[in-house]
């Protein structure tokens, strides 16, 4: 059973021969946390890597701690790289692909058109710190104009469905909570904040994690799987 051909596809990025998409509950989780053996999860990881290369991609991946660090990634290593304490990152060279593990948080998907990638796990607080900013400084530290950047929003909670407390309304929006039911739409924040600093081409699934239950793992949901997202210059 491929991975890939059960993933939700970004085909905006295909032009630049860019790959890019979310897995779903039909493959299976990704979370070396959840309930399933490691050893069927570590299959699932090596089924993606060659997948994605026949004889295994270079991938890289981190332990998520829902902060605002982006590790920028060369290409003078091999195999699986797992970084400790990040929740992007971004890369220049091709070859790489780049992975995120979500359930309600947002994949967040940058590219340009020469080739450059990030992705970026951003729950609440990566939202109200505005990791997007980092993911799309990173590019363009690196000489990848702003306004040529590409970022599309992936599965994830929707707006409907995503309550939080007044602390998290007022970090998130910068108002005080109305008392009635505190909700927020995490995408539109970060493609606000995308659009402010600079980028113009901005794209979002119409999947939500807890809407579409069914087809992906939502932590709102008590689901402990994970899916991925992954992106690949």
């Amino acid at each position: 059973m491929s991975i890939i051909s059960q993933s939700e596809t970004i085909d905006d990025f295909a032009p630049f021969g860019i790959r890019a998409f979310t897995t779903t509950r039909a493959s299976g989780t990704f979370g070396l946390s959840s309930e399933q053996p490691v050893g069927e999860v570590m299959s699932r990881w090596r089924q993606l890597r060659e997948e994605l290369k026949p004889g295994g991609v270079r991938l890289a991946s981190a332990t998520q701690v829902h902060g605002t660090r982006v590790v920028v990634h060369a290409s003078n290593w091999e195999g699986w790289l797992r970084v400790d304490d990040a929740d992007g990152h971004a890369s220049s060279d091709r070859g790489i692909a780049l992975v995120v593990g979500v359930a309600d948080c947002v994949p967040v998907f940058i590219a340009h058109p020469a080739g450059a990638i990030a992705i970026l796990h951003s729950g609440w607080r990566g939202t109200a710190a505005r990791i997007v900013e980092r993911g799309i400084e990173a590019l363009a530290q690196r000489g990848f104009a702003t306004a040529e950047l590409r970022v599309h929003l992936g599965p994830a909670i929707c707006g409907k469905c995503y309550e939080v407390g007044p602390d998290v309304y007022r970090q998130l929006t910068g108002h005080d909570s109305s008392g009635a039911a505190n909700r927020v739409d995490l995408r539109r924040l970060i493609a606000d904040h995308a659009r402010a600093a600079g980028v113009r081409h901005i794209t979002t699934s119409s999947f939500c994690t807890r809407c579409d239950n069914d087809r992906f793992y939502s932590h709102r949901a008590g689901d402990a799987g994970r899916q991925i997202g992954v992106i690949l210059g």
